[in-house]
Formats: structure tokens, C-alpha cells, sequence
């Protein structure tokens, strides 16, 4: 708790800054057709997260060993490149995905060379550990980063929306990891947790800063890494849903967005108006109602995946 309220603070006083220099730089962005917002608002929100995690760590957590370097490296990959998509997006344009396709990918795989990945699973027939070979977690372990990374950074659409699901879902694999008695996941889950929340004191509607890409992959990435290095540890085939289930909101709403996409024969990272919260607006619903209406069904999802891991226990 003290923790996720050191972190929190830090957020609360960061983020006012980072607000000021985004506005004199003209780091903001723009309305446009696609857009919902009137004003140019700032669009770092996602750096001042990234400062609040990484300083209340290194105030509370001794252990700086491989996996803390690791998460490190692969996070300030994932938040140098969303800023120079965001830069990218305050003068009008689109970042190149390929590129931003590799980092992220980069980003994950040096997250698995630090030991952090999904490495198999209990057989619930014979109770026996099944490890995979090693080529199958590599690729299991960036496809499960990069996905999440993604799923989270597509939910970025209207205020609040991004980071309240992105705590539910940190929430979630904060009292998995305390259950499981992982005190190095929950820590950097509670820490998340704290940074989303002082945050969200600014995104929510009408929100005076945005997350950006840089910040929406980032709490991806950081989410990613806590189910791998918690929720997925000697899981059973029953139990790998919960961190599944944690993310249900963005990873469902995201699938039916690719698929749609691809059958359309659109560029997948294109981006368009078929995410369920466009979809909620079209609808009748204002921003408050479709973001409190995804957060209920995202708790939803959370208390199931909550009821599998006592049904494991």
C-alpha cells in the first residue's frame, strides 16, 4: 500500500509538468474526423507513468538484478518509440508500423533472454510439469507480450478508458500474484496500480491529458510482464485463462477488431472507429457511460478469472 501511494503522489505531481512542457513544445494532439475531443490536449500522460513506476521501484525494491534491467530496457524501448509515434501524430502523420512492429518485439524478447517467460504448463490429467522447448517459449513469450502491448494501445480511444481497464486488469494480477505468494509480481503490479491512478485524476472526462501511444504500450508491456512473471507460472491448462480473462475487455474487443479488419482487407494498425467503444457511442452512449459500462464487463472478467484461481488452490 505504501508502495502503490508513493507511486501514486509521484504520478500526481509528474504529470502537471509534463502537461505544461507537452503545451509549450505543441506536443498535443489535434482534433480531427476520428477524434472525439475539441481541444489540442497534451499527449504525454504515458512518460509521467513510466517516471512514477520506475522511481517508486527504485525507492522501495532492493532486487536490481537481471529481470529488473530486463523490464527496464524493454520498457524505455516501448516508451522511446510511442513518443516518436505520438511526435509523429502531433504534426499530422503516422509512424511507420514496421519499425515500431520490431522494438516491441525487441522490447519482449529481451524481457525472455532475463528468464521472465511462459515455460509450460501442469498436464491436469497426470499433475505433471510440461516444459516446452525452448524455440516454443520464445515464441509463446513474445507473442503474449506483444499482443498485450497491442490490445492495450487499440483501447486507447475515448478518456479514462486505457488506463482505468489497464488498473482492473493490474488489480486483478495484484491479488493473483498475492495468492500465489509472488511478492516480486505484486510489487510491480501495486506500483502500476498507483502510477494508472494518478494518472487517471487527469484522463478522466473531460481528460486534460492523454495517455498516447507511449503510454498505452507501456502499461501493456508492464501488464504483459506481470502475468508472465506471475499469473502464468507453473499454471495449469485451466488456470492460464486468468490472466487471460484479466485482460478480457481489450484482448476480446481487439480480436473481433483484427478479424474485422483483415476480412475487410484493411491494414490491421489501421486505425479506424470498429473498437467497442465507438461502437457504444454510435449506440447513444456518452464517454462516461461507455467507459463505466467496459469497466463493468472488464471486472466481470476479473472476478471469473479470480473464481479459477480458487478453484486451483
Amino acid at each position: 500500500m505504501i508502495a502503490a501511494a508513493i507511486s501514486y503522489i509521484i504520478a500526481r505531481f509528474t504529470i502537471p509538468l509534463l502537461k505544461i512542457a507537452a503545451l509549450k513544445i505543441g506536443f498535443v494532439d489535434k482534433p480531427n474526423p476520428r477524434k472525439i475531443h475539441k481541444e489540442p490536449t497534451p499527449l504525454i500522460g504515458g512518460l509521467g507513468i513510466f517516471i512514477s513506476f520506475f522511481c517508486t521501484y527504485s525507492l522501495l525494491v532492493e532486487d536490481f538484478g537481471r529481470e529488473f534491467w530486463a523490464i527496464f530496457s524493454g520498457a524505455i524501448l516501448i516508451i522511446m518509440v510511442g513518443i516518436l509515434d505520438d511526435w509523429y501524430k502531433t504534426h499530422g502523420r503516422d509512424f511507420p508500423a514496421l519499425p515500431k512492429l520490431l522494438i516491441q518485439v525487441m522490447a519482449a524478447y529481451v524481457v525472455f533472454q532475463s528468464g521472465i517467460s511462459f515455460q509450460g504448463f501442469t498436464n491436469p490429467l497426470t499433475h505433471q510439469y510440461v516444459l516446452l522447448p525452448v524455440g516454443l517459449q520464445l515464441i509463446l513469450t513474445i507473442l503474449w507480450i506483444f499482443g498485450v502491448t497491442t490490445v492495450i494501445n487499440f483501447s486507447d480511444g475515448i478518456d479514462g478508458l486505457a488506463g482505468g481497464l489497464s488498473c482492473i486488469s493490474g488489480t486483478t494480477l495484484f491479488i493473483v500474484a498475492l495468492a500465489k505468494g509472488q511478492v516480486y509480481s505484486a510489487m510491480l503490479a501495486i506500483i502500476l496500480i498507483g502510477a494508472d491512478l494518478g494518472f487517471l485524476k487527469y484522463n478522466r472526462h473531460p481528460a486534460s491529458i492523454f495517455v498516447g501511444d507511449s503510454g498505452a504500450t507501456f502499461l501493456g508491456f508492464i501488464l504483459a510482464v506481470i502475468a508472465l512473471d506471475g499469473a502464468f507460472k507453473q499454471a495449469t491448462v485451466l488456470s492460464l485463462f486468468i490472466p487471460v480473462l484479466a485482460l478480457g475487455v481489450p484482448i476480446f474487443d481487439n480480436i473481433f477488431v483484427v478479424y474485422k479488419r483483415f476480412t475487410e482487407g484493411k491494414p490491421i494498425y489501421k486505425a479506424d472507429t470498429s473498437q467497442v467503444h465507438f461502437r457504444l457511442l454510435r449506440a447513444g452512449l456518452n464517454q462516461k457511460q461507455a467507459v463505466w459500462v467496459l469497466y463493468l464487463v472488464n471486472i466481470c472478467f476479473s472476478l471469473t478469472s479470480i473464481i479459477i484461481l480458487l478453484l486451483n488452490q
